[in-house]
C-alpha cells in the first residue's frame, strides 16, 4: 500500500507479456554477439596458428626484423632470438639487406640501433643493414617499414618476429601494400625474467580485432 492506504495499480498480462517479449529479446541479442565473438575468435585463432607453424623463408629483397626488449643497449632475449634468425637467413642468401625495426626502449637506445649493433657485432656488414628507430607500435613500424620499402625499392620481404605475431604481421603490412613472406624465429620457453617469451593467444586475438576496427 502507499502511505494514503491505496493499494498500487496490479500489472496486468499485457504488460507481463510485454515485459518478457523484452526479456526474450534482449537474451536472444546476448546470445547472438556471443556466438558472433566466439566465432571470430575462433577464426582469428585458426589463423594465428596456420601462420605461426609455417616458415615461407624464400629469395626476397630484404628481411625484416620487428623490434622487442633492449635492456641498455643489449638486446633481451626474445629480441636476440629474432635477430639471431635474421642473421641465419642472411647467411642462407635469403636476402642481401636486414631491416631492423624500433624506437626508444624507454632509455637512450632504440630497438631498430641495437638491433643494428648486434647485428654488426655478429658479423654483418654495416652496409647491408638500415635501421628503423622512430616507431613505436607494430603498425608505426610497418608504415615506417612502407616508406623504406619503396624509396629502396624492396619488393619482396621475409618478416622475422614471434610465431604468434607473423598472422598480424602481415595483415598489418598486405594492409600497407606491403609483399611479405613470415618467417617465425626459434621458440624460447622463458626469458631471463622467468616470464614467457611470447604474448598468449588471446592477446593476440584481441590486438589483431583492435586492429581490424582501427582502435589500436
Amino acid at each position: 500500500m502507499t502511505a494514503s492506504g491505496n493499494r498500487l495499480p496490479a500489472q496486468g498480462p499485457q504488460s507481463v507479456r510485454r515485459r518478457r517479449l523484452r526479456l526474450r529479446w534482449v537474451l536472444l541479442v546476448s546470445a547472438i554477439v556471443v556466438a558472433a565473438l566466439v566465432s571470430w575468435s575462433w577464426y582469428v585463432g585458426v589463423q594465428i596458428r596456420y601462420y605461426a607453424s609455417m616458415d615461407q623463408a624464400a629469395a626476397a629483397d630484404a628481411i625484416v626484423v620487428f623490434g622487442a626488449a633492449e635492456y641498455d643497449g643489449k638486446p633481451s632475449p626474445v629480441f636476440r632470438a629474432r635477430l639471431d634468425h635474421a642473421h641465419d637467413l642472411f647467411d642462407r642468401h635469403i636476402a642481401p639487406l636486414i631491416v631492423t625495426l624500433g624506437g626508444p626502449g624507454g632509455d637512450e637506445y632504440t630497438e631498430g640501433g641495437v638491433g643494428q649493433d648486434y647485428l654488426m657485432g655478429a658479423g654483418v656488414p654495416e652496409s647491408a643493414i638500415i635501421a628503423e628507430t622512430e616507431s613505436t607500435s607494430t603498425s608505426q613500424s610497418v608504415e615506417r617499414l612502407a616508406v623504406i620499402a619503396r624509396t629502396n625499392h624492396l619488393r619482396r620481404l621475409v618478416v622475422v618476429s614471434d610465431a604468434m605475431h607473423m598472422f598480424r604481421i602481415h595483415a598489418i603490412c598486405a594492409a600497407n601494400g606491403l609483399d611479405v613472406l613470415t618467417s617465425p624465429r626459434p621458440r624460447i620457453e622463458t626469458t631471463e625474467e622467468g616470464s614467457r617469451s611470447s604474448d598468449p593467444m588471446w592477446h593476440e586475438i584481441l590486438t589483431y580485432t583492435l586492429w581490424r576496427v582501427h582502435l589500436d
